[in-house]
């Protein structure tokens, strides 16, 4: 029986760390800064031009209320490719690319009001290290997020 195993990218926010789906990742960048836009969300810093598309950035730190953010030399923008729909997302700092096999993603407790199991994909383990496996996807199109369609097209 063959085992699947898929690649994710870990990042770190506060003292946890995440992974997405390597597949979803275009290209990662030192932070720079935003040009801010009107009435967006705490959440969503801005946009940047990222060679002639206007990217809109979402401060992960602040959707998941871990807390108000620093920008650092490690802060980190990860540029992702979702349903050929351009959008960065800002993290403390990029670890590595880790394979994953099914055996070691386990899934997710219910994690109560601070981040819903909806996003998760659950939490891959390996060795002394736990990643928290999150649906890229599903976080970047839920409705909470949608306004980036409303930002992206107004820019």
């Amino acid at each position: 029986m063959e085992v699947e195993s898929k690649e994710f990218l870990a990042f770190t926010l506060g003292s946890e760390e995440y992974g997405i789906d390597i597949l979803k990742v275009q290209e990662i960048r030192g932070y720079e800064s935003v040009t801010r836009i009107v009435n967006a969300p705490d959440f969503i810093k801005g946009v940047i031009n990222l060679r002639g598309i206007i990217v809109p950035i979402v401060d992960m730190r602040i959707r998941f209320n871990l807390g108000t953010p620093t920008y650092d030399q490690f802060t980190v923008v990860i540029i992702l490719n979702i349903n050929s729909r351009i959008t960065g997302i800002v993290v403390d700092s990029v670890s590595d690319v880790t394979t994953l096999n099914s055996q070691q993603i386990k899934s997710a407790p219910e994690m109560g009001s601070i981040l819903s199991t909806d996003y998760l994909i659950g939490l891959g383990t390996l060795d002394d290290r736990m990643l928290i496996l999150v649906d890229i996807d599903k976080l970047m199109t839920s409705s909470e997020m949608g306004l980036i369609d409303h930002i992206t097209v107004a820019s």
